[in-house]
């Protein structure tokens, strides 16, 4: 395994945290940001909320970054 496999890899966890919906998934589970404000914030659960949402707000980062590596794939072969 090199360093560009292990890179691909690294882009799978935003990707996947990118596409969670919270009306569809996280609410029903009770991982609504609204139900983690305060001092729940602080908590694992609540910062992990906050690495979804984060993930989720730098879309367009995401979706260059995500362009840039299929070009450099395509290239490279």
């Amino acid at each position: 395994m090199g360093l560009w496999t292990l890179l691909e890899g690294f882009m799978l966890i935003p990707n996947a945290l990118t596409v969670l919906n919270e009306d569809r998934f996280l609410s029903p589970r009770g991982w609504s940001f609204e139900e983690y404000s305060g001092v729940k914030r602080n908590s694992f659960n609540g910062k992990i909320l906050g690495l979804i949402y984060a993930a989720q707000y730098l879309r367009v980062i995401l979706i260059l970054l995500n362009t840039l590596f299929i070009v450099i794939k395509l290239v490279s072969g």
